[in-house]
């Protein structure tokens, strides 16, 4: 017997394919830094329990396939303050941004179809694309400007007429580029005169610094055919548990098609969505307060990391993640040598290989994605690990 061809075209996770190095350098009592995971450390709202706990129906039952209406109404009133307003047949709640990202694709794409990416880009949307049979046709962005885009004539030549959407986060995971107002008026420009869909990825929406804004595409009225979006209570909450995502969009024959898939799954998990329309009631400053948490930690890993010879990056601009160009051959054999040969004290340091995030064989060798979310003394920690490290790597290993 054999498994389907299109699972075995799924590759491990850049972020977990080291697990097994880290698991037996814990077994041998060695405290890792986890950089590679973007598991938020901050406490999830008391609010999202207390409302689990005041649920008393006498039987859990599947909920409507759309989603509860108190979460939908939550969203409609969070994206009205956004000033974007969305009817609530215009949102299905989904299994985390994950099942979000899902659908939306296999909506779309026929396998053989062409999606337009950004390189680097999230190394999961690799298992969507993977298993439906999509072609990616990257656009290559580069650590020595940020990783922002190109003019929209070099993105346009990779446009075919097979090419059915452009697909992003904003804020950037994995490189934490928030993009601009010139950069999604190419995209926007580029949809309307290609008949592609945007998928755009906002998760990361609250987490902007200094005076950059992550400008959602659901503000481009004219666009409102094109335009899907995907949210999560995931990061902004820091409820990744929780698996609460939702799929937006004003186009009906899209959302139709979703509803559909919602139906197939039957339904999202009711407590959980109880729990995430608490969450919606949370005071304003509480981002603020997280966004502040994050800001210090950005601040302290760009300054840690710009001390080092010979890494190349700029400064993350949003969510909690940077791609950085190292001093090395080749990262994920650093990343080994850090697990299994090389600690400070009993401790070392774990990020995810940058190869796993580009469309194109070869690139990204020589990078990593860090996550800023440990607490800024065991950051600080992980930094001095890190130097530490390439100085030694690069004069006995690589010599």
């Amino acid at each position: 017997m054999e498994i389907s061809k299109r699972i075995q075209r799924l590759k491990t996770s850049p972020v977990r394919k080291l697990n097994p190095y880290a698991e037996e350098a814990e077994r041998k009592g060695i405290k890792i830094h986890h950089l590679n995971i973007g598991q938020p450390d901050i406490e999830t709202p008391k609010k999202f329990i207390e409302a689990i706990g005041k649920y008393d129906g006498k039987t859990l039952k599947y909920e409507h396939s759309r989603g509860i209406k108190p979460l939908l109404k939550k969203i409609q009133e969070y994206y009205d303050k956004l000033g974007i307003h969305y009817e609530e047949d215009e949102i299905v709640i989904t299994n985390g941004g994950s099942e979000g990202l899902s659908f939306s694709l296999l909506a779309i794409f026929d396998e053989g179809d062409e999606i337009l990416v950004a390189e680097p880009y999230y190394a999961n949307y690799n298992s969507f694309y993977d298993v439906l049979g999509i072609k990616r046709n990257a656009v290559r962005t580069y650590a020595e400007n940020g990783f922002h885009l190109p003019n929209r004539d070099e993105i346009e030549k990779h446009i075919t007429p097979k090419t059915k959407a452009y697909m992003f986060s904003n804020p950037s995971n994995p490189t934490g580029v928030v993009s601009t107002k010139r950069e999604l008026d190419d995209i926007a420009y580029l949809s309307k005169k290609h008949d592609m869909f945007i998928i755009s990825d906002e998760v990361y929406r609250e987490f902007v610094y200094s005076d950059r804004k992550a400008i959602s595409f659901g503000t481009y009225k004219d666009l409102s055919e094109n335009v899907i979006i995907i949210d999560s209570i995931s990061k902004r909450f820091s409820a990744c548990g929780a698996r609460i995502g939702c799929i937006i969009s004003k186009n009906k024959d899209f959302m139709n098609a979703v509803f559909r898939e919602c139906q197939m799954r039957l339904s999202a998990p009711t407590l959980e969505m109880i729990g995430a329309a608490a969450l919606y009631d949370l005071p304003a400053n509480y981002f603020e307060e997280s966004r502040k948490e994050y800001d210090n930690r950005r601040k302290i890993l760009f300054e840690e990391l710009t001390k080092m010879e010979g890494v190349i990056m700029k400064e993350p601009e949003g969510a909690f993640y940077v791609l950085v160009k190292l001093p090395v051959k080749n990262a994920e054999d650093f990343a080994i040598w850090l697990l299994k040969d090389f600690n400070i004290d009993g401790e070392t340091v774990m990020f995810a290989p940058g190869e796993g995030f580009y469309a194109t064989a070869g690139l990204g060798v020589d990078e990593v994605r860090m996550s800023y979310v440990l607490d800024s003394k065991d950051l600080k920690r992980a930094m001095h690990i890190l130097k530490e490290g390439l100085i030694k790597y690069r004069k006995e290993v690589e010599k």
